[in-house]
C-alpha cells in the first residue's frame, strides 16, 4: 500500500473531522457539562470502527447502491440528533462541577450515546463508505483490499481520537471550571444538534419523489 494514498486520505479526513458537527457537539457537552471525556470519545471511535468493519466486509458498495438504506440511516441519525439536542437543552441548566460528578459518572451511557452519534452521523458514514475506498488500490503483489480498507479506517479513527480527546479535555478543564460558560456552551451545542437534525430531515424530505 502506497504511503501517498494513506497521507492523502489522512489529509482529507483531518480536514473533514476538524469541521464542527454532531461529534463535536457531543464531545463538548460531555466534557463541559458531564465532565466525561474518554467514554464519550471511545463511543464515537467505536461507532466509526463498526462502520469500518462494514466497509472491510464489503457492505459499503451495497449500502451506497441501495438509496433506501442510506435514507433510513440519515433519518435515524436526524431523529437521534433531535432527541439528543432536546435532552441537552433540558439539562443545560444543570452543570455539576468535576468534584460533584466524580462519584456519579456513568461511562456506559456516554459510550452508548457516542456510538449512536458517530454510527448515525451521515458525514462520517459517507467518508468511510464513499471516500475511503477510493484510496485503496488492487495491485499485483500489493496488500489485500480488505487490509488496505482496515488500515485507512484505522487512520480515520486515530485522527478522530487525536482531535476529540484534546477537545473534550479542554471543555472539561476550561469550560467545566466556569459554570456559566459551560451552560452557554451546552445550550449552543444542543441547539446545533437540533439544527443539524432538522436540516437532515428537511433535506431528506425535499429529496423524496413527489
Amino acid at each position: 500500500m502506497e504511503i501517498t494514498a494513506v497521507l492523502g486520505f489522512a489529509g482529507i479526513a483531518l480536514a473533514l473531522i476538524a469541521v464542527p458537527g454532531p461529534d463535536w457537539a457531543y464531545v463538548l457537552v460531555s466534557g463541559a457539562r458531564d465532565h466525561v471525556v474518554i467514554p464519550a470519545v471511545a463511543g464515537i471511535l467505536a461507532g466509526y470502527a463498526i462502520i469500518t468493519g462494514a466497509v472491510v466486509a464489503g457492505l459499503g458498495p451495497l449500502l451506497l447502491a441501495w438509496p433506501p438504506a442510506l435514507a433510513a440511516i440519515t433519518v435515524a441519525g436526524a431523529l437521534y440528533l433531535l432527541h439528543l439536542g432536546l435532552r441537552t437543552l433540558r439539562g443545560a441548566g444543570q452543570v455539576p462541577t468535576a468534584a460533584q460528578h466524580d462519584s456519579g459518572r456513568r461511562p456506559r451511557g456516554h459510550l452508548a450515546r457516542g456510538m449512536a452519534v458517530s454510527g448515525l452521523n451521515p458525514k462520517g458514514i459517507l467518508i468511510l463508505l464513499a471516500i475511503l475506498p477510493q484510496f485503496a488500490r488492487t495491485t499485483p503483489g500489493g496488500w489485500p483490499l480488505p487490509t488496505q480498507l482496515a488500515v485507512l479506517g484505522a487512520v480515520y479513527i486515530l485522527i478522530t481520537a487525536v482531535v476529540y480527546l484534546p477537545l473534550g479535555y479542554a471543555a472539561d478543564r476550561v469550560l467545566g471550571a466556569r459554570p456559566r460558560l459551560a451552560r452557554l456552551t451546552t445550550r449552543i451545542a444542543g441547539a446545533a444538534m437540533l439544527l443539524v437534525g432538522a436540516g437532515l430531515l428537511l433535506e431528506r424530505i425535499a429529496g423524496m419523489p413527489g
